[in-house]
């Protein structure tokens, strides 16, 4: 057990955080940065050391005295999971301090995954993590959940989404049946924020203050970070770039939403309803690519990964539906580019990662259409930890919560 420190919990706890993003940092580099006696950060760095969240990891170079001490975190210290529940699939991370992946596990997201059943496979999948790596559960310091929203981060509640192609997805009480079923405390974000968190994270060497994601699946959904920190907006409606209108005379997806929205033109499940059409009509001709024969005969059972497999063989009509719909994502992009001026974009999603062709697309039509293109040229990227991201920023979200 720790004993009572003689600092303020919040000094503490940076300190051990500017450890953490560094590795291998000397006590003169702390001091740079934070307002205390030479003393009082010795003593600081003690309890620290003394209590295993830090270790002497050798010295360094000298600069004409002796090598300096240099400090690192200890990585397992505590672990973390970091789980993300999405549309087309769900995942489950553990994390030690470093946020590095101890163990990973993906599961498709059918009509046979309830809420009831995605906790059950969770926490025996995370029971398993632990014995696999000889941990206890004592040992974990919590799980971050990084969900489609719309969500009640406060209460802990999945809402009202759409899509999911199981039944049972309003109003779940997801990390109080986390909680229940596997005794470890979580709290919840929503996915886009998730993964802005942890995409910031991997650049944190960089110091990025402004960045913009938007995910590109099912639906769409966006995340925005101004000087460090996330926006969030009065409630948590993270799919509704889905809904910006692009074409004010322009289909809609469904029954619901607006029409002309990106959503009707730039998701998984516009590039379905559209090839669904085409082939109802006799215009596909999918029989070509050796597509299965229910899918010829039942044009609703065509899914993404069949229009993807299309993609990468050529075939001229998808090709030209998935350019089509990277045109209008870039045109989403440039809309919302010119409101946040991110200093960095980030794409995800199933969209993105079908082919490099969509993601060239996309911000290709984007850079034409920003404003102050020569004074105002952003970055735009992948990402570093791409289908990562969202159980990895989870994962930082509770890590951010450690109490040392």
């Amino acid at each position: 057990m720790s004993k009572t420190s003689l600092f303020a919990p919040t000094t503490k706890k940076m300190v051990y955080d500017r450890i953490a993003r560094q590795n291998d940092i000397s006590k003169a580099e702390l001091l740079e940065e934070f307002k205390l006696t030479s003393s009082s950060l010795t003593r600081m760095l003690e309890e620290l050391v003394e209590d295993s969240w830090i270790f002497e990891a050798g010295f360094g170079q000298s600069t004409g005295g002796r090598k300096p001490i240099l400090y690192r975190i200890n990585p397992l210290r505590r672990v973390i999971f970091g789980l993300e529940i999405s549309r087309l699939s769900s995942s489950l991370g553990l994390y030690d301090l470093n946020l590095t992946p101890l163990a990973y596990h993906k599961w498709p997201m059918d009509e046979t995954m309830t809420p009831e059943r995605l906790v059950e496979v969770i926490g025996e999948s995370a029971a398993e993590m632990l014995k696999e790596h000889g941990l206890d559960q004592s040992q974990v310091e919590g799980m971050g959940i990084g969900a489609v929203g719309p969500l009640d981060r406060k209460a802990g509640i999945i809402l009202n989404p759409e899509y999911f192609p199981a039944k049972g997805w309003e109003n779940v009480p997801i990390c109080q049946w986390m909680e229940t079923r596997t005794g470890i405390k979580a709290i919840l974000e929503n996915g886009a924020n998730a993964a802005l968190i942890g995409e910031h994270w991997a650049l944190r060497d960089d110091k990025v203050q402004h960045m913009l994601y938007v995910h590109a699946g099912t639906g769409l959904r966006s995340a925005m970070m101004s000087n460090g920190r996330l926006v969030h907006g009065a409630v948590d409606m993270e799919g509704s770039i889905g809904q910006m209108i692009i074409q004010t005379d322009g289909p809609r997806l469904h029954d619901t939403g607006n029409y002309g929205a990106l959503e009707a033109f730039a998701s998984v499940q516009a590039l379905e309803k559209q090839v669904r059409v085409q082939q109802k009509l006799g215009a596909g001709r999918l029989a070509e690519l050796g597509f299965p024969e229910e899918g010829l005969q039942q044009p609703d059972k065509i899914h993404f990964d069949l229009l993807v497999q299309a993609l990468h063989q050529g075939y001229p009509v998808i090709r030209d539906l998935f350019e089509q719909s990277a045109a209008y994502l870039g045109v989403g992009l440039a809309n919302l580019i010119n409101i946040l001026h991110p200093e960095i974009v980030i794409l995800g999603g199933a969209l993105i990662s079908a082919h490099s062709s969509y993601y060239d697309k996309a911000i290709a039509v984007a850079r034409d259409k920003i404003y102050y293109v020569a004074q105002y040229q952003p970055q735009f990227s992948k990402g570093n930890l791409q289908e990562n991201a969202v159980s990895t920023g989870a994962a930082i979200l509770v890590f951010d919560q450690i109490r040392i």
